[in-house]
């Protein structure tokens, strides 16, 4: 089947046009090989671009942080930007991604959180009671003003490159809040999860209103795509997924879709959730290093993009062996209706960031059409 043959996508994916008379694609950015991907359109190369690409890796970012809170970082306009920008000159990447965390949004509307170094996010009240609710109320774009105001600046600078934005999907915000820090086992939120349906249900739609809000501010100022990223939900079996978990994200996803952008899923060891995180809404489904891109592809059935999925850890290995694995991973694309490259998860920090900036180089060269 050719590009030419697969279904049309609505006017508001070509032209750029939404909703909102604030989005500002350019022509330019919709004929960028990333958003010919995701609209499965044929391509120059494959594109690429890294999760975790801006940050912790890069010199230059350890530089422009030094002495700044993470969460402090994520609300100066100036910074975000720069730090956005930072592997886009360094790597020339197809595509940009919105600097910030996943627990912003939860931030911004009050709950009392940080991130502390070596740890992760951590909730001084978590959140395990019906009562326990009425914190978190609806995020307006007021809340969050500094990130349109970042996404103005990303977007005068980056001309024809995509900027992705990106949002934590309600399983793993749930997690999180639940928890209240980082968890091995998820042992307090799946007793919520079986032990009162109700209320996790509840606890999900209302993040799931705050996500939405969310990755609605980061269209509206300008984002040409959004990543919805479940970091925790591969702790969960596929029948509580379908169950207790797909309402809420493709809510999400449902939330956006009238803006026609690419919406693209990703979670960590979901080899088993493909299928499912496809379902939720998603236009890409991003697959880990675990399964072959191949076998996700029959996984995730047609009419999706899929991307990845590199093992970050082959980046330390010398050059010849990070070009063989990743000629592995580019062989199983060969067939898929569309592929963006991407790692199987995020940058590592301590990385060589030059070996990222070959990566690409030989992806965009061993794919050129």
């Amino acid at each position: 089947m050719s590009a030419n043959d697969l279904p049309q996508e609505p006017s508001s994916v070509r032209s750029g046009e939404g909703p909102s008379s604030g989005l500002r694609t350019t022509p330019a950015t919709h004929e960028s090989a990333f958003l010919k991907a995701c609209r499965r359109e044929s391509v120059p190369h494959t594109p690429v671009w890294f999760m975790r690409q801006a940050g912790r890796s890069l010199p230059e970012y350890l530089k422009v942080r030094e002495g700044i809170p993470m969460l402090d970082s994520c609300t100066m306009p100036e910074l975000v930007a720069e730090i956005t920008m930072q592997p886009v000159r360094r790597h020339k990447v197809d595509a940009a991604v919105y600097y910030s965390d996943i627990v912003v949004p939860l931030k911004a509307i009050g709950i009392d959180l940080d991130i502390k170094p070596g740890v992760g996010p951590v909730i001084a009240e978590p959140i395990r009671t019906r009562a326990d609710l009425a914190r978190l109320r609806d995020l307006t774009p007021e809340d969050v003003s500094y990130v349109t105001e970042a996404i103005g600046l990303l977007t005068a600078e980056l001309g024809s490159t995509p900027l992705i934005g990106f949002a934590g999907a309600p399983f793993t915000l749930a997690s999180y809040l639940v928890e209240g820090g980082p968890s091995r086992n998820h042992e307090r939120t799946k007793a919520l999860m079986y032990g009162d349906p109700e209320l996790w249900a509840d606890l999900l739609d209302r993040l799931a209103e705050i996500t939405g809000a969310f990755l609605k501010v980061q269209i509206e100022a300008g984002a040409s795509a959004v990543q919805l990223f479940d970091s925790w939900v591969g702790a969960l079996a596929p029948a509580d997924y379908r169950r207790s978990v797909l309402p809420a994200s493709a809510k999400v996803f449902d939330a956006v879709a009238p803006y026609g952008v690419p919406r693209i899923h990703f979670g960590v060891g979901t080899g088993e959730l493909l299928g499912l995180m496809g379902e939720a809404g998603a236009d890409v489904v991003g697959v880990d290093w675990r399964v072959p891109l191949d076998e996700a592809a029959r996984r995730v059935g047609p009419g999706k993009v899929l991307q990845g999925n590199l093992d970050p850890a082959v980046l330390f290995a010398p050059t010849s062996a990070v070009e063989a694995k990743t000629q592995e991973v580019l062989d199983a694309a060969a067939g898929l209706e569309g592929h963006i490259f991407n790692l199987g998860h995020g940058v590592m920090p301590n990385m060589d960031p030059d070996a990222l900036t070959r990566l690409v180089e030989y992806v965009h060269q061993a794919t050129a059409r």
